[in-house]
């Protein structure tokens, strides 16, 4: 399991006022065009030694869960070595790809399925202290919600679906965990109620940070 989730939450890396509560452990609303076959999901390089060409795709769309398949060049022979034991995954050369990374992804928010820790990533109605309380005693919580215009992105696509080259500041959820697995002490999940997941943050166990801004080709 830590190895699937920590090349899942890469990957992923793969594409809001509500009253107070305590928890947000189920999503309803309606199907986001996000997670509709043939959307992609994609990462510019990050500060990871060895990981780049980060992409993945919606190969099915069953019941509302997205099925992904994607890949990634991997030239970290650790990361590599990690990646050989998971089913999942083909490794040739310093190619990878996997299949099998499953989301649902509605007009309300983010949930993950398989193989990232079952549970809400972000509820887009959420307020900063709310939780997400995932099956594996995972919990997410919401540490900020903008009020203005104040994240600067570059997510806007072309029309081909791929990144576009102009940026502009979004209001960004941000969701918090503290997995302590492989050496991540803690995943930041940076998130929009119409683009999505537009970025993962990891703090490792060195309090070092590695940051991947995500692009979808389709929005809410």
């Amino acid at each position: 399991m830590r190895t699937k989730y920590f090349f899942s939450v890469i990957i992923l890396a793969l594409a809001f006022v509500s009253c107070k509560k305590d928890s947000v452990d189920t999503l309803g609303g309606t199907q986001s065009a996000m997670g509709a076959v043939g959307a992609t999901v994609s990462s510019s390089s990050a500060a990871v030694a060895g990981v780049s060409s980060i992409t993945g795709r919606v190969a099915t769309l069953t019941d509302g869960v997205s099925s992904f398949s994607g890949s990634a060049v991997i030239t970290n022979a650790t990361i590599k070595n990690i990646m050989s034991n998971w089913s999942g995954a083909v490794i040739s050369g310093n190619n990878v790809t996997v299949t099998g990374i499953k989301a649902r992804f509605t007009s309300e928010g983010i949930e993950g399925i398989e193989p990232l820790e079952p549970g809400v990533i972000v509820n887009f109605s959420s307020q900063v202290g709310d939780t997400y309380k995932g099956s594996n005693g995972v919990v997410r919580t919401v540490m900020s919600v903008s009020t203005t215009d104040d994240y600067y992105w570059g997510g806007a696509e072309n029309k081909d679906g791929t990144p576009g080259k102009g940026g502009f500041n979004i209001k960004v959820m941000k969701v918090e965990e503290t997995p302590n697995v492989l050496g991540v002490k803690k995943i930041t999940y940076i998130a929009n109620h119409k683009w999505g997941l537009v970025g993962v943050e990891f703090t490792f166990d060195d309090n070092s940070v590695a940051k991947f801004p995500v692009f979808s080709s389709a929005s809410n």
